[in-house]
């Protein structure tokens, strides 16, 4: 299983590729949309990446409920522990 750190810096790498910023100081606390810059368009694509990246399902019900960083690394979290356990893998 990966760490939660390692979650972290996979999924700030994918937001630094698809938006072309540069992501140094970033914090779990930080609103996706307000802190970081993301617009609804920036939050697909990367959802598209993290589900291709981790070979797993978010769905749209996920998706609605995420606000912050922290948001998406819990669902990363719990999504990860999901597919390892040969649980579903969308909700």
């Amino acid at each position: 299983m990966l760490d939660r750190t390692t979650i972290k810096q996979t999924l700030i790498e994918l937001m630094e590729a698809d938006t072309g910023e540069t992501f140094a100081d970033i914090d779990e606390a930080n609103n996706l949309r307000t802190d970081l810059g993301l617009d609804s368009v920036d939050v697909v694509s990367i959802v598209s990446q993290v589900e291709r990246r981790f070979r797993l399902r978010l769905s749209q019900q996920d998706l609605e409920k995420l606000v912050t960083l922290s948001d998406l690394l819990d669902l990363l979290e719990l999504k990860l522990k999901e597919v390892e356990a040969g649980q579903p893998k969308a909700a």
